[in-house]
């Protein structure tokens, strides 16, 4: 580990920097740096795609030129930027006076006071954001948590036709399937994604409270209203708000947050599950060699995946919990909390991250054990009790649920013969005893739902 990760006051930038590196491309502050350049350079771009006087000249085979300087972004550019930042002790205006530096070296000095012209600064924040996001998402994120329902999606087919104990309520109930346990989770996570994909990533842009203001004084001709969308939009593939203050309204974005948390939830729960299947002997772990499971019990194996995903899970949550319920409120045309707290927009996401591989490593790692879903299966015959009542029911037997009840509530353990003798003792025919002895907790499973 490097003297940087050990000196990290966040376990993001030190402990699991190599599991959240990706994500330093898009949250990090050089990303921001470079999103807020893109926008710039592409807003200048679509201005002189309109029929401005002042801008009639510019040769549009600079284009490529001013394209290369969000780029060919490296680390060299942001020091630059965080120099220029220095001095004017603004973030957005530092963007803003480097490209005036990148116009005069190109020669085009004459059109550099087009350069944020008329925005403030949040339509570049509130475009910069969004478009980080969007792409976090695209990129790191979603193909992990496509990566693990499709792993789950194997494992539930893997599974599918091992029988298991189900437990409501803590206590042995009507037997299940353990495929069809995994495949529940399977479909939770399909719907909140279907939900996710449909949240579009919004942006503010409209100048300084949201009018076009500046740009309409300037040009009034133009139909600003129309770039406005037709830029974000399109140029920069986002969701353009049409009424806002000086901010964004981040609805959508909180509206964002609060489905990863579901997702999360519903991950904390497998996370759970799995580890308490672990305990009670369902599962077994891949033993790496060289790996120490407890500093005084040398037999341990813990499931330390599932714990570690469940834990950054729940941080992830409680950081996105943080950002749809304030990001969304902000005094009259805006004051500037939401800037100190969209700055750890990335954070949620590397939990979330961390959380996610953990997961996966964990469900790589377990061992199913048969064996031991039959054994629970075998100690608990009193499960097959609501099979019998409801056949009796069909037949027209007397109160069979209270003679059901009294025989499994009773202090004496429900075993295969004591339920074969009650099946003898029941005033029904041949046929019919026959039927309920076919009944066992391993095939009382019900139907295959997938």
């Amino acid at each position: 580990m490097e003297h940087f990760n050990l000196k990290a006051v966040s376990p993001i930038d030190g402990r699991y920097a190599k599991q959240t590196n990706d994500l330093g491309d898009y949250f990090s502050e050089s990303a921001l740096i470079r999103y807020r350049i893109l926008v710039e350079v592409e807003y200048f771009i679509a201005l002189c795609e309109l029929p401005l006087p002042q801008l009639n000249s510019f040769d549009k085979k600079h284009y490529k030129a001013l394209r290369a300087i969000y780029q060919e972004f490296d680390m060299d550019s942001a020091k630059r930027v965080k120099k220029i930042e220095s001095v004017t002790n603004h973030d957005v205006k530092a963007i803003e006076y480097l490209l005036k530096e990148e116009f005069d070296k190109l020669g085009l000095q004459d059109f550099k006071e087009f350069i944020h012209f008329g925005l403030t600064s949040q339509d570049i924040n509130n475009t910069a954001f969004p478009k980080m996001t969007k792409d976090a998402f695209e990129q790191v994120i979603k193909p992990e948590l496509d990566q693990l329902v499709a792993k789950l999606t194997e494992l539930a087919y893997e599974w599918k036709d091992i029988p298991m104990l189900a437990r409501t309520h803590g206590q042995p109930a009507s037997p299940t399937r353990l495929g069809k346990e995994i495949f529940v989770f399977v479909e939770r996570l399909q719907n909140q994604m279907d939900s996710l994909l449909n949240i579009p990533f919004g942006a503010k842009f409209g100048g300084a409270t949201g009018n076009f203001n500046a740009h309409h004084v300037a040009y009034p001709n133009v139909n600003w209203i129309e770039f406005g969308n037709q830029f974000v939009n399109k140029t920069l593939e986002l969701h353009r708000y049409q009424v806002t203050t000086q901010i964004e309204h981040y609805d959508y974005f909180a509206a964002f947050c609060d489905n990863l948390k579901r997702i999360n939830t519903i991950l904390i729960d497998l996370d759970r599950d799995m580890w308490t299947y672990i305990s009670m002997g369902y599962f077994s772990q891949k033993i790496k060699a060289g790996e120490i499971g407890s500093s005084a019990m040398p037999h341990k194996v813990n499931p330390i995946d599932f714990e570690n995903s469940e834990g950054n899970l729940g941080l992830s949550n409680a950081i996105f919990e943080h950002l749809s319920a304030k990001l969304p409120i902000s005094r009259m045309q805006r004051d500037l909390t939401d800037s100190t707290v969209s700055r750890n927009m990335g954070v949620p996401f590397a939990h979330q991250l961390i959380g996610l591989k953990s997961l996966m490593k964990g469900l790589n790692k377990v061992i199913v054990r048969p064996e031991s879903f039959d054994a629970d299966l075998e100690d608990n015959w009193a499960v097959v009790a609501e099979a019998i009542q409801t056949i009796l029911r069909r037949e027209a037997y007397p109160n069979p649920y209270e003679a059901l009840k009294a025989l499994t509530r009773t202090n004496s353990k429900i075993t295969a013969e004591s339920m074969a003798n009650f099946i003898n003792e029941l005033d029904v025919n041949d046929d019919l005893k026959a039927e309920l002895r076919r009944i066992t907790p391993q095939n009382f499973v019900g139907m295959k739902m997938f």
